[in-house]
C-alpha cells in the first residue's frame, strides 16, 4: 500500500500576447507567485494574440516550437523583454532569438512556414474568447478571471488569495 500524499496543484492560466509590453510587466508577478507556491501552482501559458500586434500570432507559434524543443520558458521570457524589437523585425527576430538560445533556428523557421502550431494557438485564442478574455495579460484560476493590463496593482495578491483558498479546499 502506498502512503504517499500528493500535494494539491492549482492551475493558473496566463493568457498572453507575446508582443504585448503589459505581458512583459506581468512576468515579475508570475515569478513571485511561482516562488510563493513552488510545488502547488502550475502556471500555463495560453496564447491570446491581439489583432493590433502584427507579429503576435507568429510569436505564439514560435513559442510553441520552442516548447517542442524544450525551451518554452526561456524563449517566452526573452521574447517578452524584446517586444519592441519584434515589432520592428518581425519573424526574422524570432528565428534569431531561437539561435541565440541554442534552439534549432532552422527548425523554428520551418515551423513558422509550415504552420504546424497554428491549431494550438487558434484553440487557445478561441478558448480565451469563450472565457471572456478580451486583452492581455489575463489570468484564470479556479474558474475566476482576473484582467491585467497596464495596471497590475493588487492583482498578484488577489490571485495569491484565490490560490490559497483553492489549496485549502483541496488540501
Amino acid at each position: 500500500m502506498n502512503n504517499v500524499t500528493e500535494t494539491p496543484v492549482v492551475l493558473l492560466d496566463f493568457w498572453c500576447d507575446l508582443q504585448c509590453p503589459d505581458c512583459h510587466r506581468a512576468l515579475g508577478d508570475l515569478q513571485v507567485l511561482q516562488e510563493r507556491f513552488p510545488s502547488a501552482l502550475e502556471i500555463r501559458l495560453r496564447h491570446f494574440p491581439l489583432p493590433r500586434h502584427r507579429y503576435a500570432h507568429t510569436a505564439a507559434q514560435a513559442a510553441e516550437e520552442a516548447r517542442a524543443q524544450g525551451q518554452e520558458d526561456a524563449f517566452v521570457t526573452a521574447l517578452l523583454t524584446r517586444t519592441a524589437e519584434l515589432g520592428k523585425q518581425g519573424p526574422r527576430m524570432l528565428t534569431a532569438l531561437a539561435a541565440e538560445l541554442g534552439l534549432d533556428a532552422e527548425e523554428m523557421d520551418t515551423a513558422l512556414v509550415d504552420g504546424r502550431h497554428l491549431l494550438v494557438v487558434d484553440a487557445d485564442q478561441a478558448e480565451g474568447a469563450a472565457l471572456g478574455v478580451t486583452g492581455t495579460p489575463t489570468y484564470v484560476i479556479g474558474g475566476e478571471r482576473f484582467d491585467g493590463g497596464r495596471s497590475q496593482e493588487g492583482l498578484r495578491e488577489r490571485i495569491a488569495e484565490k490560490a490559497e483558498r483553492l489549496l485549502r479546499r483541496d488540501g
